[in-house]
C-alpha cells in the first residue's frame, strides 16, 4: 500500500489513499485556480468566454484568447467538482473501461484515477490503432521498404514498431527508403512525382484515418497513378469492444467511448452493443473536464440501472457523424476480418479496399498474403490491450523494455498504455486504482 500522504514532488502536494486527495493537489496540477465567474456550463463549449481565465498577469491578449477555451477543460474547480459528484453518486463497485489510448495518458498524466472513489476501477482498453497492428504487418512493411524501387511512406509513430526481427527505423538505416509523411496526399505525390518508383502508404488507424486514406485511393485512380498502394491496416472500434465484451471472465461494466471516432462514425454502431451486453456507453473527450464528466454520466447509468450510448462530448460529435467521411470510407472500404496484435482475429473488425480498388492493394500487388509471424513469448502486450493486466506486471516493463528500446508496441506509441505508465509511472502504479 501506498502510504497515507505520500509527496509526489512532480504534483508539487499530496495524494491521500482511499480515492481522497488534498485540496492543493488538484489545483496544481491543473494550474493556479483563480476566481471566475462562470456564466454557463464549461461542457457545452457554447457561448461567450469566460472573463478571467488568464494563467499569469503577463500573456498577451491574442495568447490569452487563444488559451481560454482548453483552460476551461482543465479547471480545477471544475475538476474537483466533478470528482466530489461522483463520489456522492457511487454506490457500488463498478469497473470502466476507457477505450482511446489518448485518454489512458490523459488520466496517468493528471492523475485523474487518484481523484476517484474507491469503488471505481478504471481499465485501460485497446485503443491505440499503432499498439494492435499485427507483427506481420510490420514485417510486410520492413520487407516493402527494404525493396529496390519502393518509396514507403508511413507516419512516424510506426517507425519504430518492432517486427519479428527488426523495425522500420532498422530497415531505413540499412538503406530502405522509408519517408514520414503528413497526409497520404503526401505519399499520392511522390507517387506522381516518381513514377518509376512504386510508393507504399502504410495506412493504419482506426475510422478516424480512412476518410482521408479512402480519399488518397480516389485522388490515385482519378490521376491514373499505377505506382501507388495502400499497406491498409485499418481497425474498428465497435468490434473490439464486442470482442471485450466476449472474453471469459470479463470485469467491465461501462465503456467510455472515443470522441474523436465517435465525430467520424456518429453513435449509432453502438446501440446495439449497448443494449446486447446491457451495458452504459458514454462518447468522451480527452481533457480532465471531459474524462470525469463521463465517467460520471456512465456511473449515473450504472447505478440507476440503465445501459444507453450518452453523448459527454456534444462539442464535437454529433449523433449521426460526420456523413461525407461515412460515404468516403464506404465508397472505397468493405469490412473484412482483422487480426489484432496480442488479440487474434476479431470479425468485421477491419477495412479492406473493395474490389474495384483492389489494383491499390499493396498486399496483392507484390504477394504478400502468406507472410505471417508470431509475437514475443516474452511480451504480455495483448493482455495489457485487453485491459486483463497492467504494463507494471509485465517482467519486462521499465528493464528490457523502454521507450528506447521497446519489445512491445505499446511502448512505443504516443497513446501506448506501457509508454503512459512508463512517462507517468510513480502516478500509475497506485494499486488496484487502473487496470
Amino acid at each position: 500500500m501506498r502510504p497515507e500522504g505520500l509527496r509526489r514532488p512532480w504534483l508539487g502536494g499530496h495524494v491521500l489513499c482511499g480515492g481522497r486527495r488534498n485540496e492543493a493537489t488538484v489545483d496544481r496540477r491543473f494550474g493556479p485556480e483563480e476566481p471566475k465567474p462562470r456564466s454557463r456550463d464549461c461542457f457545452q463549449g457554447r457561448g461567450k468566454p469566460h472573463a478571467n481565465s488568464s494563467r499569469n498577469g503577463f500573456l498577451s491578449e491574442s495568447l490569452e484568447k487563444a488559451m481560454k477555451y482548453l483552460d476551461e477543460y482543465r479547471d480545477p474547480q471544475m475538476v474537483r467538482r466533478l470528482a466530489e459528484q461522483i463520489a456522492h453518486l457511487v454506490r457500488r463497485p463498478w469497473n470502466i473501461m476507457e477505450v482511446c489510448g489518448g485518454q489512458t495518458h490523459a488520466i496517468m498524466r493528471f492523475s485523474l484515477d487518484a481523484l476517484l472513489p474507491t469503488e471505481i476501477t478504471l481499465i485501460h482498453g485497446p485503443g491505440c490503432p499503432v499498439c494492435v497492428t499485427p507483427v506481420e504487418t510490420v514485417d510486410r512493411a520492413i520487407w516493402l521498404a527494404s525493396q529496390s524501387g519502393v518509396i514507403l511512406c508511413s507516419f512516424g509513430d510506426m517507425l519504430r514498431v518492432p517486427g519479428s526481427q527488426k523495425d522500420l527505423f532498422t530497415a531505413k538505416s540499412e538503406g530502405g527508403d522509408v519517408r514520414v509523411v503528413y497526409s497520404p496526399l503526401d505519399a499520392v505525390r511522390l507517387a506522381q512525382r516518381y513514377p518509376d518508383q512504386e510508393v507504399v502508404f502504410f495506412a493504419i488507424g482506426f475510422e478516424t484515418t480512412a476518410p482521408a486514406n479512402a480519399a488518397a485511393v480516389r485522388l490515385a485512380k482519378q490521376w491514373g497513378l499505377k505506382n501507388f498502394s495502400l499497406l491498409a491496416a485499418h481497425v474498428l472500434v465497435p468490434p473490439a469492444m464486442e470482442a471485450v465484451l466476449q472474453a471469459p471472465g470479463c470485469q467491465v461494466h461501462g465503456f467510455l467511448a472515443a470522441g474523436h471516432v465517435c465525430t467520424v462514425t456518429g453513435m449509432e454502431p453502438y446501440r446495439t452493443i449497448a443494449d446486447r451486453y446491457r451495458t452504459p456507453i458514454v462518447v468522451t473527450g480527452f481533457e480532465p473536464v471531459d474524462i470525469l464528466r463521463g465517467i460520471l454520466c456512465c456511473v449515473r447509468q450504472l447505478e440507476e440501472g440503465r445501459h444507453e450510448v450518452e453523448n459527454a462530448y456534444g462539442r464535437s460529435v454529433r449523433p449521426e457523424g460526420n456523413l461525407l467521411a461515412q460515404r468516403q470510407i464506404e465508397e472505397v472500404f468493405q469490412r473484412c476480418d482483422r487480426k489484432w496484435r496480442g488479440i487474434g482475429v476479431i470479425q468485421g473488425s477491419g477495412l479492406e479496399l473493395r474490389p474495384e480498388y483492389a489494383q491499390f492493394d499493396a498486399v496483392r500487388r507484390f504477394g504478400l498474403e502468406q507472410l505471417s509471424a508470431e509475437e514475443p513469448a516474452e511480451c504480455i502486450a495483448g493482455q495489457v490491450l485487453q485491459g486483463i493486466k497492467k504494463p507494471v506486471e509485465c517482467p519486462l516493463f521499465g528493464t528490457a523494455c523502454t521507450p528506447e528500446h521497446p519489445r512491445g508496441a505499446p511502448m512505443v506509441s504516443a497513446e501506448g498504455a506501457c509508454a503512459a505508465y512508463y512517462r507517468y509511472r510513480p502516478v500509475a502504479s497506485s494499486p488496484n486504482k487502473h487496470r
